[in-house]
């Protein structure tokens, strides 16, 4: 009997200290995933940017700010019928991808993925014509400071935080309809709640998404569907992503210095 007990903690064990490095090597895999679309995003919301703004005023279509002129892009992308399309492109992007995730391969999710940043990117460039450069990476790196330390306590803390979850999603949909709102209305007010809801929404949502994707994988790891985790890795980052990028555009209404 004591053999027994022997072989079953150290079969435990052993399973244990396997789930363990399983699950390091899949949250590597989340923020590393999730670290690419964020240098794809930046990248391209700077190119696109660097081409739609120019300082020559001969053939400008617009001059947006003191010897700033929109480009014939410019135009196009933030004057034209174009940017209703490209406002809304990146939440129809995200549905598709969480809709058609179990009918494509690991590798074809990543892709997509990776096309949904460089479509977010397109989407946000308009900040670097609107804010300083300065105030833009500033306000980066407080985002990454206030994102890495609660998922740090997203990842250890041994409180449930599942209960939150229906909460913060309820405080997404709220800010989606009042942003959709004020696009008509306007409103300096309703803009300031909105901006001070969302990073309080989306700090929440960064420790909630966090202990998701940790318990889900320790849940999942003993089935050995290195496909299935694969995906889910992806859709992992896709989560921290949002959570990430909109933390940071709510914060820049409050830290960024407009030119």
């Amino acid at each position: 009997m004591a053999e027994f007990e022997t072989v079953r903690r150290t079969g435990a064990g052993v399973r244990s200290v396997a789930i363990d490095e399983g699950l390091r090597a899949h949250m590597n895999k989340v923020y590393g995933t999730m670290s690419v679309g964020m240098l794809i995003t930046a990248l391209a919301a700077w190119a696109i940017s660097g081409l739609a703004v120019t300082t020559d005023p001969t053939g400008a279509s617009a001059e947006i700010a003191s010897g700033m002129y929109l480009t014939s892009l410019g135009e196009t992308l933030y004057l034209s019928p174009l940017k209703w399309v490209i406002m809304f492109a990146p939440l129809l992007f995200v549905f598709g991808l969480s809709a058609g995730i179990n009918r494509m391969s690991a590798a074809a999710a990543q892709t997509a993925f990776y096309a949904f940043a460089a479509v977010m990117g397109l989407s946000i460039s308009s900040i670097f014509l609107v804010f300083t450069g300065a105030s833009i990476v500033t306000t980066f790196l407080v985002t990454a400071i206030a994102f890495a330390g609660l998922s740090l306590y997203g990842y250890t803390t041994k409180k449930d935080l599942s209960a939150m979850g229906t909460f913060l999603m309820m405080g997404v949909i709220g800010l989606i309809v009042a942003m959709v709102l004020n696009i008509f209305i306007a409103s300096s007010a309703l803009s300031f709640a909105i901006s001070a809801i969302g990073v309080l929404v989306f700090a929440g949502l960064t420790a909630y998404d966090t202990q998701r994707i940790k318990s889900t994988y320790v849940q999942m790891a003993a089935s050995g569907d290195q496909e299935w985790l694969g995906k889910s890795a992806i859709m992992g980052a896709l989560s921290l992503y949002l959570d990430f990028i909109n933390m940071f555009m709510f914060l820049l209404q409050f830290m960024g210095n407009r030119n």
